[in-house]
């Protein structure tokens, strides 16, 4: 039997090391600008690659069903992640940066926000997806890792896990999403 619990005990020291280092204030920020979406009505758009593609996937999940369920006015989130179809048919037509940018420009609209999710902050379809956002007068929102990248100088609002750890990075943008429907849907001491 091999002994792992040395490593165990290090990525957990990791992660409770970074999360306690989270910029709240910047995280208060973006929950305040998802609260006047919903509001308002505005559409939220949000992407990522590979986990990051999941991740923005459950974020629209549990604010569309999970936040919105018992609220009169509803978050209307959408994950361009999640057309699978479309996204090939645009990667083999166009190409895989502009699988974002498409439906963007089909469905954006000024005061809509685009959310980018990405650990490096440089996955090129993300940054093509907020450069245009910036262009459409919509809010844009990042979530990074490492040293943010391009989004990070790009995005009107970022979060930045602050860590050069993929798997920490991709935890934490999993934990914020928890961490705001918990928060927005008032299930605290559920």
């Amino acid at each position: 039997m091999i002994d792992y619990t040395g490593g165990i005990k290090e990525y957990i020291e990791l992660e409770k090391k970074t999360l306690e280092s989270l910029p709240i204030v910047d995280i208060n920020n973006v929950m305040n600008i998802l609260e006047n979406a919903r509001l308002n009505q505005k559409r939220i758009f949000i992407c990522g690659n590979g986990g990051s593609a999941s991740t923005a996937s459950h974020f629209k999940c549990d604010f569309n069903k999970g936040i919105s369920y018992a609220q009169d006015i509803k978050y209307d989130f959408e994950c361009l992640s999640d057309n699978v179809p479309m996204m090939m048919a645009i990667a083999n037509d166009i190409g895989y940066d502009e699988i974002f940018v498409v439906p963007l420009k089909n469905k954006l609209k000024a005061g809509d926000i685009v959310i980018g999710i990405s650990g490096s902050g440089n996955s090129a379809n993300v940054v093509k997806a907020l450069e245009y956002a910036n262009s459409t007068n919509a809010e844009t929102i990042a979530l990074t890792g490492y040293d943010g990248g391009r989004l990070k100088q790009i995005a009107r609002h970022n979060i930045h896990i602050n860590i050069n750890n993929m798997q920490i990075t991709e935890d934490i943008h999993l934990i914020l999403d928890h961490m705001m429907m918990y928060i927005l849907s008032g299930m605290k001491g559920c």
